[in-house]
């Protein structure tokens, strides 16, 4: 009896998303779980006149987010998300976390029922002023099914470029961690599947905002025993915030995978984030105006996390607690300048 085949569709195509799918596209013509072709979906631009669609389906190649990087012939661009989606049994979702209600809007009700779901987005949902909720839940409570994580040190050039690193699957199901798995998992994408699924999507989300704080100490000159502090401290603030909101499920060992230390490491030295902020701090200029001169149409998860993180702690009466997060949000909003960094991390708690 021949093994059934899995469909599998990306649901998004940006710097991430594109690096993404030159794995997933020889995975899936690799392996016969899967069916070969795999639809990505594309929100559709001109470049030079063409539709950006066009462009990948012949060239073969994301001219403007992913530039000389090859996909596999495999990779189908498709303009329309329930196009791309409503056959698939694996949904790879790979977009900035604000976009993600009105782009799962369209599928509600109808994609494939035991569909399963992996979110790649770093970043939170907001259900109300002062909530938030886990982008995995959002999915699963737009489209009524399961949701997994991948989180790590992945920054997406280096992954194009196919230098090794390694992931974090995170998934309470373990057939379906294992299929994810047999996806993602290469030479020099090294894929590791625990249960803590919570801890894992946290880590990547929280991350962003620790990275704005070590931008903003690189654009003041601080030098690197300030911001090993000031990671050091983002860390025991992301522990802090999975054990005080997600104590039940955290487990300690998660935060060693890729998706904790490394990846707060990686962002922290490597990431968007930190190059943004320390540009914020040295040009004086707007978050928008730099994200738009320095991101090719990129997104930041940095700055609103914190603000999302921030109005849910003033909500829970948890900020005091949290040093690093409120002042990451305070001085993006300018409430207080760059420089009050340092006095606010002095005010950190010992307890975890």
């Amino acid at each position: 009896m021949a093994e059934e085949r899995n469909r599998v569709a990306i649901i998004g195509s940006g710097n991430w998303g594109s690096a993404i799918a030159r794995i997933v596209g020889e995975n899936a013509r690799r392996w016969p779980c899967f069916e070969p072709e795999v639809k990505m979906w594309v929100f559709e631009e001109m470049i030079d006149g063409k539709k950006l669609t066009e462009i990948i389906n012949t060239q073969h190649e994301n001219v403007k987010y992913l530039p000389g990087k090859k996909l596999p012939e495999n990779v189908v661009a498709v303009p329309n998300v329930l196009e791309a989606a409503q056959d698939a049994d694996l949904l790879v979702f790979v977009i900035p976390h604000k976009f993600v209600p009105g782009t799962c809007a369209p599928l509600k009700g109808k994609i494939k029922p035991n569909a399963v779901g992996l979110s790649l987005i770093k970043g939170f949902g907001e259900t109300s002023p002062g909530s938030i909720v886990l982008i995995s839940q959002l999915i699963k409570d737009i489209l009524g099914i399961e949701c997994a994580a991948l989180m790590g040190a992945n920054l997406a050039n280096e992954v194009a470029e196919e230098k090794f690193c390694e992931t974090t699957i995170g998934c309470g199901d373990p057939a379906a961690g294992q299929l994810f798995k047999s996806l993602f998992d290469t030479d020099n994408f090294r894929v590791t599947v625990v249960p803590d699924k919570n801890t894992v999507e946290i880590c990547g989300a929280l991350k962003n905002i620790v990275a704005c704080a070590a931008g903003f100490a690189d654009g003041l000159g601080y030098g690197d025993n300030t911001k090993s502090a000031v990671i050091r401290i983002g860390l025991k603030e992301m522990v802090r915030f999975c054990k005080t909101f997600y104590g039940d499920e955290m487990q300690l060992t998660t935060f060693f995978e890729s998706c904790g230390v490394a990846d707060l490491i990686t962002t922290c030295y490597g990431g968007r984030n930190r190059r943004v902020s320390e540009a914020f701090v040295k040009t004086g200029k707007p978050i928008e105006e730099l994200e738009k001169e320095m991101l090719n149409g990129q997104k930041l998860q940095g700055f609103q996390t914190a603000e999302e993180v921030y109005h849910f702690l003033k909500a829970n009466n948890q900020l005091e607690r949290f040093p690093l997060f409120e002042a990451v949000h305070r001085i993006c909003a300018q409430e207080i300048p760059p420089q009050q960094l340092i006095p606010e991390l002095r005010r950190e708690p010992d307890e975890l």
